[in-house]
Protein backbone atom coordinates (compact mmCIF):
# COMPACT_ATOMS: atom_id res chain seq x y z
CA UNK A 1 0.00 0.00 0.00
CA UNK A 2 2.46 2.38 0.83
CA UNK A 3 4.60 1.85 -2.50
CA UNK A 4 0.82 2.33 -4.54
CA UNK A 5 0.86 6.01 -2.76
CA UNK A 6 4.07 6.84 -3.21
CA UNK A 7 3.67 5.92 -7.15
CA UNK A 8 0.41 7.71 -6.83
CA UNK A 9 2.27 11.27 -5.57
CA UNK A 10 4.98 10.78 -8.07
CA UNK A 11 2.20 10.96 -10.77
CA UNK A 12 0.45 14.00 -9.53
CA UNK A 13 4.22 15.37 -8.98
CA UNK A 14 5.00 14.89 -12.91
CA UNK A 15 1.31 16.23 -14.18
CA UNK A 16 1.74 19.85 -12.15
CA UNK A 17 5.60 20.17 -13.31
CA UNK A 18 4.53 19.40 -16.71
CA UNK A 19 1.96 21.75 -16.38
CA UNK A 20 3.84 24.26 -15.05
CA UNK A 21 6.87 23.72 -17.52
CA UNK A 22 5.51 22.29 -20.29
CA UNK A 23 1.89 22.68 -20.31
CA UNK A 24 1.67 21.04 -23.96
CA UNK A 25 3.22 18.04 -22.43
CA UNK A 26 0.77 17.71 -19.50
CA UNK A 27 -2.00 17.99 -21.92
CA UNK A 28 -1.29 15.10 -24.14
CA UNK A 29 -0.61 12.78 -21.41
CA UNK A 30 -2.93 13.83 -18.83
CA UNK A 31 -5.08 17.14 -19.39
CA UNK A 32 -7.18 15.46 -22.38
CA UNK A 33 -8.56 12.51 -21.00
CA UNK A 34 -9.15 14.56 -17.44
CA UNK A 35 -10.90 17.56 -19.81
CA UNK A 36 -13.16 14.62 -22.12
CA UNK A 37 -14.57 13.69 -18.61
CA UNK A 38 -15.24 16.99 -17.08
CA UNK A 39 -17.15 17.65 -20.76
CA UNK A 40 -19.38 14.47 -20.52
CA UNK A 41 -19.80 14.05 -16.54
CA UNK A 42 -20.99 18.15 -16.33
CA UNK A 43 -22.43 18.63 -20.25
CA UNK A 44 -26.35 18.78 -19.03
CA UNK A 45 -25.89 20.68 -16.24
CA UNK A 46 -23.40 23.47 -18.12
CA UNK A 47 -25.80 23.43 -20.58
CA UNK A 48 -29.04 24.22 -18.19
CA UNK A 49 -27.12 26.41 -16.10
CA UNK A 50 -26.11 28.84 -19.21
CA UNK A 51 -29.48 28.52 -20.66
CA UNK A 52 -28.28 27.00 -23.97
CA UNK A 53 -31.57 24.46 -23.10
CA UNK A 54 -34.95 24.30 -24.60
CA UNK A 55 -38.30 22.96 -22.92
CA UNK A 56 -39.05 19.44 -24.08
CA UNK A 57 -42.02 19.45 -27.47
CA UNK A 58 -45.59 19.06 -26.27
CA UNK A 59 -45.81 15.55 -27.66
CA UNK A 60 -43.08 14.32 -25.25
CA UNK A 61 -45.26 16.13 -22.36
CA UNK A 62 -48.71 14.41 -23.44
CA UNK A 63 -46.73 11.01 -23.82
CA UNK A 64 -45.39 11.46 -20.53
CA UNK A 65 -48.58 12.03 -18.88
CA UNK A 66 -50.94 9.76 -20.85
CA UNK A 67 -47.97 6.66 -19.56
CA UNK A 68 -47.99 8.00 -16.56
CA UNK A 69 -44.20 8.20 -16.85
CA UNK A 70 -41.90 11.35 -15.38
CA UNK A 71 -42.11 15.00 -16.71
CA UNK A 72 -39.29 14.81 -19.32
CA UNK A 73 -36.38 17.85 -18.24
CA UNK A 74 -34.92 20.82 -20.81
CA UNK A 75 -32.92 19.50 -23.93
CA UNK A 76 -29.24 20.50 -24.42
CA UNK A 77 -27.93 20.92 -27.94
CA UNK A 78 -27.37 16.87 -28.95
CA UNK A 79 -22.95 16.08 -29.54
CA UNK A 80 -22.60 15.27 -32.45
CA UNK A 81 -18.62 14.02 -31.62
CA UNK A 82 -16.41 15.27 -29.33
CA UNK A 83 -12.55 15.02 -30.74
CA UNK A 84 -9.26 15.48 -28.73
CA UNK A 85 -7.02 17.54 -30.29
CA UNK A 86 -2.84 18.15 -29.49
CA UNK A 87 -4.17 21.62 -27.86
CA UNK A 88 -7.76 21.11 -26.96
CA UNK A 89 -11.41 19.60 -27.78
CA UNK A 90 -13.23 19.92 -30.58
CA UNK A 91 -17.10 19.52 -30.02
CA UNK A 92 -19.68 19.78 -32.61
CA UNK A 93 -23.16 20.34 -31.63
CA UNK A 94 -26.50 19.99 -33.01
CA UNK A 95 -28.74 22.93 -32.13
CA UNK A 96 -32.53 22.35 -30.85
CA UNK A 97 -35.24 24.09 -32.22
CA UNK A 98 -35.44 27.63 -31.48
CA UNK A 99 -32.11 27.91 -30.65
CA UNK A 100 -29.76 29.92 -32.18
CA UNK A 101 -25.67 30.04 -33.02
CA UNK A 102 -25.22 33.42 -31.01
CA UNK A 103 -26.29 31.86 -28.04
CA UNK A 104 -23.62 29.49 -27.82
CA UNK A 105 -20.91 32.21 -28.95
CA UNK A 106 -22.40 34.63 -25.89
CA UNK A 107 -22.05 31.70 -23.08
CA UNK A 108 -18.06 31.02 -24.59
CA UNK A 109 -16.55 32.50 -21.08
CA UNK A 110 -19.44 30.74 -19.22
CA UNK A 111 -18.24 27.55 -21.02
CA UNK A 112 -14.71 27.93 -20.49
CA UNK A 113 -14.55 28.71 -16.79
CA UNK A 114 -17.58 25.68 -16.22
CA UNK A 115 -15.09 22.99 -18.19
CA UNK A 116 -12.03 24.00 -16.85
CA UNK A 117 -10.91 25.19 -20.10
CA UNK A 118 -8.02 27.29 -21.14
CA UNK A 119 -10.65 29.14 -23.56
CA UNK A 120 -13.73 28.15 -25.84
CA UNK A 121 -14.71 30.03 -29.04
CA UNK A 122 -17.55 28.59 -31.41
CA UNK A 123 -18.38 28.92 -35.16
CA UNK A 124 -21.63 28.19 -36.86
CA UNK A 125 -20.80 25.19 -39.45
CA UNK A 126 -24.17 25.34 -41.54
CA UNK A 127 -27.75 25.64 -39.78
CA UNK A 128 -28.25 24.03 -37.18
CA UNK A 129 -24.61 22.94 -36.49
CA UNK A 130 -22.16 24.79 -34.45
CA UNK A 131 -18.39 23.55 -33.70
CA UNK A 132 -17.06 24.75 -30.45
CA UNK A 133 -13.43 24.81 -30.13
CA UNK A 134 -11.42 24.35 -26.80
CA UNK A 135 -7.91 24.90 -25.96
CA UNK A 136 -6.91 23.47 -22.57
CA UNK A 137 -3.42 25.67 -22.44
CA UNK A 138 -1.97 28.73 -23.62
CA UNK A 139 -1.08 28.05 -26.95
CA UNK A 140 0.18 31.93 -28.06
CA UNK A 141 2.70 31.63 -25.05
CA UNK A 142 4.87 29.27 -27.10
CA UNK A 143 3.87 29.19 -30.29
CA UNK A 144 4.65 25.39 -31.69
CA UNK A 145 2.88 25.21 -35.37
CA UNK A 146 2.15 21.48 -36.15
CA UNK A 147 4.58 19.34 -37.87
CA UNK A 148 1.55 18.35 -40.67
CA UNK A 149 0.41 22.14 -42.28
CA UNK A 150 -2.00 22.74 -45.57
CA UNK A 151 -0.07 24.54 -47.48
CA UNK A 152 -1.19 24.86 -51.15
CA UNK A 153 0.17 27.44 -54.00
CA UNK A 154 -0.56 31.04 -52.75
CA UNK A 155 -1.69 29.84 -49.38
CA UNK A 156 0.72 29.66 -46.99
CA UNK A 157 0.64 29.10 -43.02
CA UNK A 158 1.97 32.22 -41.11
CA UNK A 159 0.78 32.21 -37.48
CA UNK A 160 -1.04 30.50 -35.06
CA UNK A 161 -5.05 30.96 -33.57
CA UNK A 162 -5.71 31.53 -30.37
CA UNK A 163 -7.92 27.98 -30.59
CA UNK A 164 -5.32 26.01 -31.44
CA UNK A 165 -5.65 26.22 -35.38
CA UNK A 166 -3.66 27.43 -38.11
CA UNK A 167 -3.81 30.93 -39.10
CA UNK A 168 -3.17 30.90 -43.25
CA UNK A 169 -2.68 34.07 -45.76
CA UNK A 170 -4.55 33.13 -48.48
CA UNK A 171 -3.24 35.38 -51.47
CA UNK A 172 -6.36 34.38 -53.46
CA UNK A 173 -8.69 34.43 -51.41
CA UNK A 174 -7.76 37.97 -49.35
CA UNK A 175 -5.12 39.80 -52.26
CA UNK A 176 -4.08 42.12 -50.14
CA UNK A 177 -3.48 43.18 -46.24
CA UNK A 178 -2.99 45.73 -44.52
CA UNK A 179 -0.41 45.15 -41.56
CA UNK A 180 -0.48 47.50 -38.22
CA UNK A 181 1.73 47.98 -35.05
CA UNK A 182 3.67 50.32 -32.65
CA UNK A 183 7.71 49.68 -32.57
CA UNK A 184 8.60 46.49 -31.13
CA UNK A 185 5.15 44.85 -31.24
CA UNK A 186 6.86 41.79 -33.85
CA UNK A 187 6.03 43.21 -37.30
CA UNK A 188 9.11 42.27 -38.86
CA UNK A 189 8.67 38.79 -37.18
CA UNK A 190 5.18 38.28 -38.86
CA UNK A 191 7.05 39.61 -42.31
CA UNK A 192 9.73 37.14 -41.88
CA UNK A 193 7.15 34.72 -41.31
CA UNK A 194 5.34 35.49 -44.89
CA UNK A 195 8.87 35.89 -46.84
CA UNK A 196 10.46 32.44 -45.27
CA UNK A 197 6.96 30.68 -46.42
CA UNK A 198 6.96 31.83 -49.86
CA UNK A 199 10.39 31.35 -50.55
CA UNK A 200 10.04 28.12 -51.35
CA UNK A 201 7.12 28.27 -53.72
CA UNK A 202 7.06 30.03 -57.45
CA UNK A 203 6.51 33.18 -56.63
CA UNK A 204 8.05 37.07 -57.22
CA UNK A 205 8.97 38.72 -54.21
CA UNK A 206 9.70 42.60 -54.27
CA UNK A 207 10.59 44.50 -51.41
CA UNK A 208 10.28 48.46 -50.76
CA UNK A 209 11.79 49.38 -47.31
CA UNK A 210 12.54 53.12 -46.92
CA UNK A 211 14.90 52.44 -43.55
CA UNK A 212 17.77 51.75 -46.24
CA UNK A 213 16.80 48.15 -46.33
CA UNK A 214 17.63 46.97 -42.77
CA UNK A 215 14.72 44.56 -42.90
CA UNK A 216 14.62 43.26 -46.33
CA UNK A 217 17.90 43.44 -47.94
CA UNK A 218 19.27 40.40 -46.05
CA UNK A 219 16.95 38.49 -47.68
CA UNK A 220 17.61 39.95 -50.87
CA UNK A 221 19.27 36.82 -52.60
CA UNK A 222 15.06 35.33 -52.35
CA UNK A 223 13.72 38.97 -54.09
CA UNK A 224 13.32 39.83 -57.44
CA UNK A 225 13.40 43.50 -57.01
CA UNK A 226 14.25 45.70 -53.74
CA UNK A 227 13.83 49.45 -52.90
CA UNK A 228 15.51 50.79 -50.11
CA UNK A 229 14.58 55.05 -51.28
CA UNK A 230 11.34 56.44 -51.90
CA UNK A 231 13.22 57.70 -55.21
CA UNK A 232 13.65 54.06 -56.29
CA UNK A 233 10.37 52.95 -54.35
CA UNK A 234 8.33 55.33 -57.44
CA UNK A 235 10.41 53.91 -60.14
CA UNK A 236 9.73 50.21 -59.09
CA UNK A 237 5.64 50.91 -58.75
CA UNK A 238 5.74 52.13 -62.42
CA UNK A 239 7.44 49.45 -63.60
CA UNK A 240 4.77 47.10 -61.73
CA UNK A 241 2.07 49.02 -63.26
CA UNK A 242 3.46 48.38 -66.78
CA UNK A 243 4.17 44.43 -65.66
CA UNK A 244 0.47 44.53 -64.77
CA UNK A 245 -0.47 45.75 -68.04
CA UNK A 246 1.70 43.12 -69.97
CA UNK A 247 -0.12 40.59 -68.59
CA UNK A 248 -3.63 42.20 -69.08
CA UNK A 249 -2.47 42.22 -72.50
CA UNK A 250 -1.57 38.30 -72.65
CA UNK A 251 -4.77 37.39 -70.42
CA UNK A 252 -6.93 39.32 -73.11
CA UNK A 253 -4.40 37.46 -75.82
CA UNK A 254 -5.78 34.14 -74.75
CA UNK A 255 -8.85 34.64 -73.20
CA UNK A 256 -10.20 31.70 -75.38
CA UNK A 257 -14.29 32.89 -75.99
CA UNK A 258 -15.28 30.91 -78.91
CA UNK A 259 -17.81 29.34 -79.16
CA UNK A 260 -16.54 25.66 -78.37
CA UNK A 261 -14.49 26.46 -75.19
CA UNK A 262 -16.07 25.30 -71.80
CA UNK A 263 -17.19 28.52 -70.06
CA UNK A 264 -14.86 26.90 -66.60
CA UNK A 265 -11.74 27.65 -69.35
CA UNK A 266 -12.55 30.70 -70.61
CA UNK A 267 -9.64 33.11 -68.97
CA UNK A 268 -10.29 35.91 -66.38
CA UNK A 269 -7.33 35.99 -64.61
CA UNK A 270 -3.62 34.31 -64.88
CA UNK A 271 -4.92 31.42 -62.66
CA UNK A 272 -7.17 30.59 -65.81
CA UNK A 273 -4.24 30.29 -67.75
CA UNK A 274 -2.37 27.25 -69.02
CA UNK A 275 0.61 26.29 -66.49
CA UNK A 276 3.10 27.08 -69.29
CA UNK A 277 1.92 30.22 -70.19
CA UNK A 278 0.76 31.76 -66.55
CA UNK A 279 3.10 34.76 -65.23
CA UNK A 280 4.87 34.65 -62.05
CA UNK A 281 2.29 35.91 -59.07
CA UNK A 282 4.53 38.52 -57.46
CA UNK A 283 4.09 39.83 -53.91
CA UNK A 284 5.03 43.17 -52.76
CA UNK A 285 6.16 43.54 -49.31
CA UNK A 286 6.11 47.14 -47.99
CA UNK A 287 7.80 47.76 -44.75
CA UNK A 288 6.91 51.24 -43.93
CA UNK A 289 4.05 52.59 -45.24
CA UNK A 290 4.12 56.03 -44.28
CA UNK A 291 8.12 56.57 -45.28
CA UNK A 292 6.52 56.67 -48.89
CA UNK A 293 3.41 58.73 -47.60
CA UNK A 294 5.40 61.77 -45.81
CA UNK A 295 6.85 64.59 -48.31
CA UNK A 296 8.94 68.10 -46.94
CA UNK A 297 8.85 69.81 -50.55
CA UNK A 298 7.08 70.30 -53.83
CA UNK A 299 9.53 67.57 -54.78
CA UNK A 300 8.56 65.13 -52.42
CA UNK A 301 4.93 66.13 -52.86
CA UNK A 302 5.06 65.31 -56.34
CA UNK A 303 6.87 61.88 -55.96
CA UNK A 304 4.20 61.12 -52.93
CA UNK A 305 1.49 61.56 -55.25
CA UNK A 306 3.24 59.18 -58.40
CA UNK A 307 3.76 56.68 -55.25
CA UNK A 308 0.13 56.45 -53.73
CA UNK A 309 -1.44 56.12 -57.28
CA UNK A 310 0.66 53.27 -58.20
CA UNK A 311 -0.44 51.51 -54.76
CA UNK A 312 -4.13 52.61 -55.16
CA UNK A 313 -4.11 50.77 -58.69
CA UNK A 314 -2.45 48.02 -58.07
CA UNK A 315 -4.75 47.57 -55.09
CA UNK A 316 -7.60 47.76 -57.52
CA UNK A 317 -6.64 45.93 -60.63
CA UNK A 318 -3.56 43.70 -59.45
CA UNK A 319 -5.40 40.61 -58.57
CA UNK A 320 -6.46 39.45 -61.95
CA UNK A 321 -2.83 39.88 -62.82
CA UNK A 322 -1.04 38.13 -60.17
CA UNK A 323 0.06 41.37 -58.33
CA UNK A 324 -0.89 41.09 -54.31
CA UNK A 325 0.25 43.77 -51.61
CA UNK A 326 1.06 43.31 -48.20
CA UNK A 327 1.43 46.70 -46.89
CA UNK A 328 2.96 47.44 -42.94
CA UNK A 329 3.09 50.96 -40.90
CA UNK A 330 2.71 51.97 -37.68
CA UNK A 331 0.01 54.23 -38.72
CA UNK A 332 -2.23 54.55 -42.10
CA UNK A 333 -4.96 56.84 -41.29
CA UNK A 334 -6.01 60.20 -43.74
CA UNK A 335 -3.27 61.91 -41.98
CA UNK A 336 -0.77 60.67 -44.41
CA UNK A 337 -2.70 62.69 -47.31
CA UNK A 338 -4.79 62.51 -49.84
CA UNK A 339 -5.74 58.88 -51.67
CA UNK A 340 -4.66 56.57 -48.34
CA UNK A 341 -7.99 56.09 -47.20
CA UNK A 342 -8.86 55.11 -51.00
CA UNK A 343 -5.62 52.28 -50.83
CA UNK A 344 -6.98 51.33 -47.39
CA UNK A 345 -10.04 50.31 -48.99
CA UNK A 346 -9.17 48.14 -50.97
CA UNK A 347 -6.89 46.01 -48.48
CA UNK A 348 -8.81 43.18 -47.30
CA UNK A 349 -6.72 41.15 -45.02
CA UNK A 350 -6.01 43.46 -41.97
CA UNK A 351 -3.70 42.29 -39.20
CA UNK A 352 -3.49 44.84 -36.01
CA UNK A 353 -0.15 44.04 -32.94
CA UNK A 354 -0.04 45.98 -30.20
CA UNK A 355 -0.90 50.16 -31.12
CA UNK A 356 -0.53 52.51 -28.88
CA UNK A 357 -3.65 54.37 -29.37
CA UNK A 358 -7.44 53.32 -29.71
CA UNK A 359 -6.94 55.65 -33.16
CA UNK A 360 -4.44 53.23 -34.57
CA UNK A 361 -6.71 50.22 -34.02
CA UNK A 362 -9.57 52.04 -35.40
CA UNK A 363 -7.81 52.53 -38.59
CA UNK A 364 -7.24 48.54 -39.07
CA UNK A 365 -10.55 47.36 -38.08
CA UNK A 366 -12.62 50.57 -37.59
CA UNK A 367 -14.72 49.98 -41.00
CA UNK A 368 -14.45 46.65 -41.52
CA UNK A 369 -14.68 44.85 -37.42
CA UNK A 370 -15.16 47.61 -34.77
CA UNK A 371 -15.69 44.61 -32.33
CA UNK A 372 -12.35 44.09 -33.03
CA UNK A 373 -10.80 47.30 -32.18
CA UNK A 374 -11.28 46.75 -28.17
CA UNK A 375 -9.03 43.19 -28.58
CA UNK A 376 -6.22 45.16 -30.55
CA UNK A 377 -5.64 47.89 -28.00
CA UNK A 378 -5.51 45.41 -25.20
CA UNK A 379 -2.59 43.65 -26.61
CA UNK A 380 0.05 43.42 -23.60
CA UNK A 381 3.55 45.00 -23.95
CA UNK A 382 5.27 41.38 -22.94
CA UNK A 383 3.62 39.40 -25.45
CA UNK A 384 5.72 40.54 -28.97
CA UNK A 385 3.65 38.79 -31.72
CA UNK A 386 0.33 38.44 -30.53
CA UNK A 387 -2.00 40.18 -32.97
CA UNK A 388 -5.53 40.57 -34.22
CA UNK A 389 -6.12 39.13 -37.51
CA UNK A 390 -9.35 40.42 -39.20
CA UNK A 391 -11.12 40.99 -42.68
CA UNK A 392 -14.18 42.37 -44.81
CA UNK A 393 -16.41 39.45 -43.26
CA UNK A 394 -16.23 40.93 -39.71
CA UNK A 395 -14.54 38.16 -37.75
CA UNK A 396 -11.41 38.25 -36.26
CA UNK A 397 -9.25 36.15 -34.22
CA UNK A 398 -6.16 36.87 -32.03
CA UNK A 399 -2.92 35.08 -33.65
CA UNK A 400 0.89 34.81 -32.63
CA UNK A 401 3.55 34.42 -35.39
CA UNK A 402 6.30 31.90 -34.71
CA UNK A 403 9.67 33.67 -34.20
CA UNK A 404 11.82 33.91 -36.33
CA UNK A 405 15.04 35.48 -35.83
CA UNK A 406 16.90 37.51 -39.04
CA UNK A 407 18.92 34.36 -39.62
CA UNK A 408 16.70 31.48 -40.10
CA UNK A 409 15.08 33.84 -42.07
CA UNK A 410 18.39 34.34 -44.42
CA UNK A 411 19.36 30.75 -44.24
CA UNK A 412 16.03 30.06 -45.81
CA UNK A 413 15.89 32.35 -48.57
CA UNK A 414 19.90 31.46 -49.32
CA UNK A 415 18.29 27.85 -49.52
CA UNK A 416 15.81 28.77 -52.03
CA UNK A 417 17.68 31.28 -54.00
CA UNK A 418 17.97 29.14 -57.15
CA UNK A 419 13.68 29.59 -57.63
CA UNK A 420 13.85 33.38 -57.28
CA UNK A 421 12.25 34.72 -60.79
CA UNK A 422 13.56 36.97 -62.85
CA UNK A 423 10.87 39.48 -64.54
CA UNK A 424 12.31 41.62 -67.35
CA UNK A 425 10.24 44.56 -66.36
CA UNK A 426 12.10 44.64 -62.89
CA UNK A 427 15.73 43.67 -63.94
CA UNK A 428 17.09 47.19 -63.00
CA UNK A 429 15.49 47.11 -59.47
CA UNK A 430 17.31 43.48 -58.59
CA UNK A 431 19.41 43.35 -55.83
CA UNK A 432 22.89 43.53 -55.95
CA UNK A 433 24.38 40.30 -54.37
CA UNK A 434 27.68 41.20 -54.14
CA UNK A 435 29.51 40.63 -50.70
CA UNK A 436 30.37 44.38 -49.85
CA UNK A 437 33.41 45.54 -49.30
CA UNK A 438 34.80 45.50 -45.15
CA UNK A 439 34.03 49.06 -44.25
CA UNK A 440 38.04 50.22 -42.73
CA UNK A 441 38.56 50.85 -39.22
CA UNK A 442 39.46 54.57 -38.18
CA UNK A 443 42.58 55.70 -38.19
CA UNK A 444 43.42 55.42 -34.27
CA UNK A 445 46.25 58.66 -33.03
CA UNK A 446 48.73 57.29 -30.99
CA UNK A 447 48.31 58.62 -27.19
CA UNK A 448 51.06 61.08 -26.44
CA UNK A 449 53.45 59.68 -23.74
CA UNK A 450 52.68 61.26 -20.26
CA UNK A 451 56.18 63.77 -19.45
Amino acid sequence: MSWLAVALVLVVAAAGLLRWRRPAWYWLTFGVTLAVLRVLVRYPSVMDACGLTVPPPRWRLVMARTMNRPTPGPRAPRILWLRPTRTGLVLRLKLRPGQDAFDVAASCDRLRHSFGMYGVTSRELRSGVVEVRMTGYDVLKRVQMPARLDSRPMRIPVALREDGSVHYRDYRAVPHALTLGATESGKSVYQRNLVTALAPHRVALVGIDCKQGVELFPLARRFSALADNPDTAAELLDALVAHMETVYQLIRAEQRITADIPDGEIAADIWDLPEDLRPVPVVVLVDEVAELALFASKEEEKRRDRIITALARLAQLGRAAGIYLEICGQRFGSELGKGITMLRAQLTGRTAHRVNDESSANMAFGDVAPDAVLAAIQIPTDTPGVAIAGDSTGGWARIRAPHTSLRQAVNICNRHAAVTPELPALAPFRPALDSPQPIPAPAVEPTPAAA
